[in-house]
């Protein structure tokens, strides 16, 4: 038997990849330029403080994650191969500020792939100096669903970066704990949320990251309209992230079933919450995700739709927490 191939490295190896619906030009601007990076880089929770980047062969990018508990997390990493827009080669040395467990020291090549004008897909290859270090950091890091979210957050990124985001926050009259309960709990959420004129039922309700809140919609004229929206981020309670999307009675993702013309597939939901003298701001921040030309066209100029849809949606709030206020 002929011995095993020393360039085999897959057990050494942490593999990701994900295709934008952006072009390759700027999927390179939101990786290189330090003001778009420090906006994705890292897990969901995670904050990024650069030091330096010195984005040139043999200059250094130094930056210190910073987890959900106060964490530190100093990294260093030293360019070896900068090729525009295709690969970026780097070697990369990190761990917790503590020291309280080792490391991760590994050399990261990252390649960036034109499918098409409005498409591309990245892949990071992070090789480890034995299977021992990759297994070490996957176990003590959670490197590769960390990796996940890392790529999930650059995707939302680009969608920043591409579409002008429709903003519409009001105040309400309730403490901030009363008007999180609402949004997350099935019982409360389903007697509120929609526009006017329709009646809500939820046939799931999976409040937690990856979970799935399935709803139909029943119009006036008896039509009965499918949505979800998949939860992505939930920091309680300040903040609720999900992808929305039109839907059917499978929980498949459908096109708008109302708009012939071509509505956003996917929408980034970004709900914020902010409590002040008992009172509670909440800010909900709409923008298209993996999304076309087309699509973000469409979007941009039904900005007068959406402040009717949002503003109805927060008119039905606004009484429920009136009347679940004056129940207590």
């Amino acid at each position: 038997m002929p011995p095993a191939s020393a360039d085999s490295t897959a057990d050494r190896e942490i593999v990701l990849s994900r295709v934008f619906s952006a072009p390759r030009s700027l999927v390179w601007e939101a990786w290189t330029n330090p003001e778009h990076v420090t906006k994705w880089w890292g897990p969901r929770g995670f904050t990024s403080v650069t030091k330096r980047h010195e984005f040139r062969v043999g200059g250094v990018w130094e930056h210190t994650m910073i987890g959900p508990d106060g964490t530190r997390f100093p990294n260093k990493s030293i360019f070896r191969e900068i090729v525009p827009p295709e690969r970026i080669v780097y070697s990369h040395g990190g761990g917790r500020e503590d020291g309280e467990v080792p490391g991760a020291n590994f050399t990261a090549t990252w390649t960036f792939e034109a499918l098409d004008a409005e498409r591309t897909k990245v892949t990071g290859r992070m090789l480890f100096p034995s299977a021992a270090s990759r297994d070490h950091v996957v176990r003590e890091f959670g490197a590769v669903e960390g990796g996940r979210q890392t790529l999930e957050r650059l995707g939302e990124q680009l969608a920043a970066m591409q579409s002008k985001p429709f903003v519409i926050a009001r105040e309400f009259d309730a403490p901030r704990d009363l008007v999180w309960k609402v949004w997350t709990e099935r019982e409360h959420f389903a007697r509120w949320f929609g526009p006017k004129g329709m009646s809500i039922s939820i046939a799931q309700f999976d409040l937690r990251p990856g979970g799935l809140c399935h709803y139909s919609m029943t119009l006036r004229d008896g039509k009965k309209v499918w949505g979800k929206a998949v939860y992505r981020e939930i920091v309680p309670p300040t903040k609720l992230v999900w992808i929305n999307s039109f839907s059917d009675e499978h929980a498949g993702t459908t096109r708008h079933p109302l708009n012939k013309d071509r509505w956003p597939l996917q929408m980034l939901t970004v709900i914020t919450f902010a409590e002040n003298a008992g009172r509670t701001t909440v800010t909900v921040n709409w923008l298209p995700i993996d999304s076309d030309p087309d699509e973000r066209r469409v979007f941009d100029q039904s900005l007068a739709s959406m402040s009717g849809g949002w503003g109805g949606t927060f008119d039905q709030l606004a009484a429920y927490l009136a009347e679940v206020s004056r129940r207590a």
